[in-house]
């Protein structure tokens, strides 16, 4: 039995929730195409099986995007995503287009890069967009560096290549225990996959910065017979952006909540009465103590 924890690093935008939640086969973390998107470190657990038993164990950590912050919430973030180069075995660094050269933000994660000793497997994501040229210039750039044991495309999109991204992870693990059980392929909270389910709404319904600045809290989560009850409070850091959320004659909170609730009934497998509310809680993204509420922060 091998096993061992795999972490999922690389600016924003780059593919990284999308890679997880394909190896998985079911969605986990949350995916939108404005950059952020992801904010907390999530598990994703991967057992492969032979022959009807488990034979290998990856649990992968999908990560904030490492960028430069412009605010204490930021700050967490790219700390949150540094901090695992050192408690995993294989870090998988995600690009999804050539080496843009010094002071890049792809510069910036390499040369953290080259201070670690763990195994580290650089992945080109989105190879269906990339001309030939391009990947292979992207290719050649990157395995003549030297930092990296190897070098993968993929198209996490559509799982082009990811079985071979698997295979590359797994032979670099070593002999460990089963951390999860088998049938287990996250262990965040119900509570916590909703929260974020309703803030992907957001980010899809929203425009600019509006959805950057919100934050998800579950008031109230019960369970009965065939219907889950949740209540939700969406923080926001101005009035202006109070009504934005809620939009004319609340369409867009509305909006918000009825797409929300549906992933949520596909997720849970359950009827749900949602009901959410919006708050404001002015530039609480430079606030430590709401950052810490919000879960974004364990101390």
């Amino acid at each position: 039995m091998k096993s061992g924890f795999a972490a999922i690093i690389g600016r924003p935008n780059v593919g990284k929730s999308t890679l997880m939640n394909t190896i998985l086969g079911e969605k986990i973390a949350i995916t939108t195409d404005k950059p952020q998107t992801t904010r907390n470190t999530i598990r994703g657990i991967y057992t492969r099986f032979d022959d009807g038993e488990p034979v290998c164990q990856t649990v992968f950590i999908d990560t904030p995007g490492i960028h430069k912050p412009h605010n204490k919430l930021g700050s967490y973030m790219t700390q949150a995503a540094v901090n695992t180069f050192g408690e995993v075995e294989v870090i998988l660094f995600l690009v999804d287009s050539p080496y843009e050269g010094e002071g890049s933000g792809d510069d910036f994660i390499l040369n953290l890069l080259k201070t670690v000793d763990t195994p580290k497997i650089l992945v080109i994501n989105k190879i269906d967009t990339m001309a030939p040229e391009a990947f292979k210039e992207a290719f050649d750039t990157y395995e003549a560096m030297g930092i990296f044991d190897s070098v993968l495309g993929v198209c996490a999109a559509d799982g082009t290549n990811v079985d071979r991204l698997l295979e590359a992870v797994e032979a670099r693990l070593e002999e460990g225990p089963m951390y999860f059980p088998p049938d287990m392929i996250t262990e965040s909270p119900e509570r916590f996959i909703v929260s974020e389910i309703i803030r992907e709404k957001l980010l899809l319904y929203l425009d600019d910065e509006v959805p950057h600045g919100t934050a998800v809290e579950i008031e109230s989560y019960r369970e009965e017979e065939g219907l889950t009850s949740i209540s939700a409070v969406i923080y926001c850091e101005r009035q202006s952006h109070k009504g934005i959320i809620i939009g004319k004659d609340g369409r867009k909170l509305k909006g918000v909540g009825k797409a929300a609730r549906l992933e949520i009934e596909a997720l849970l497998g359950t009827k749900v009465f949602l009901q959410t509310h919006v708050k404001v809680k002015e530039r609480w993204r430079d606030s430590d103590v709401a950052i810490k509420n919000f879960g974004y922060k364990e101390s």
